[in-house]
């Protein structure tokens, strides 16, 4: 054992005694051995052998429970306390713990404070996106000027009839796409080939158009102008 490790240990039952004496509460070996080895680097071994020479010499005293052994001060040395003394540190402890809780809640509201101002823009950063703001804000005013000075503009009359043509010529379609596909299908029953095949035998196609929004939400396709009408021809 080195020297330095050896005059700690033989300090031990002192230290031991004085931590025993302010905490008054019970405490096993290996929570003494936790609490003080970080501050004095007392060794367990030193620790339990300081312990059992305190309680052989009256100083502390030892209870065993089980296979653990319990050391606490000796409650002799300590003054009787009377009711009101206890009473008098029952209210003590019940102001500490308004003061405590009332403490934390002050923190909380500092971290939650700090949090936003971490969180905000700087100043120079505000100012940068002022600016930002002020372009773009220029721009969609130039835009509506000149929407505003376009003489091309759609009537809404003009507008609704865009949109009932739309619907009439998707109502078709959708008429004439059904009629083609029982027709196909029909063929395809007999045919003893595959569907690709059968339209590649008859040299037909199908005509790619514009996609436009069904009703159901996904794309469909008008048919080209008069597409199946000249394949009849």
């Amino acid at each position: 054992m080195s020297k330095g490790r050896a005059e700690t240990a033989a300090g031990a039952p002192g230290i031991l005694l004085k931590y025993l004496q302010e905490q008054n509460r019970p405490y096993s070996a290996q929570d003494v051995f936790g609490n003080l080895q970080r501050e004095h680097g007392l060794g367990k071994a030193a620790v339990v052998k300081a312990l059992e020479q305190l309680a052989q010499q009256g100083k502390i005293k030892e209870k065993v429970y089980g296979k653990q052994k319990i050391y606490f001060a000796d409650q002799d040395q300590f003054a009787m306390v009377s009711d009101a003394d206890l009473q008098g540190l029952d209210a003590k402890i019940v102001a500490l713990t308004a003061k405590v809780q009332s403490l934390q809640q002050s923190c909380r509201h500092m971290e939650a404070e700090l949090k936003e101002l971490t969180s905000a823009l700087t100043t120079p950063e505000m100012q940068k996106e002022i600016q930002e703001l002020k372009k773009e804000c220029a721009g969609y005013r130039e835009r509506l000027k000149n929407i505003k000075a376009a003489t091309n503009h759609v009537t809404p009359e003009e507008k609704e009839r865009v949109y009932s043509e739309r619907q009439k010529y998707c109502k078709e379609w959708r008429k004439r796409k059904r009629m083609a596909t029982e027709l196909s299908d029909a063929i395809l029953e007999g045919y003893p080939k595959s569907k690709k095949q059968f339209f590649v035998s008859g040299s037909l196609s199908r005509p790619r158009s514009p996609r436009l929004p069904s009703e159901e939400g996904s794309s469909t396709c008008l048919p080209a102008p008069g597409g199946s009408r000249d394949r009849d021809r």
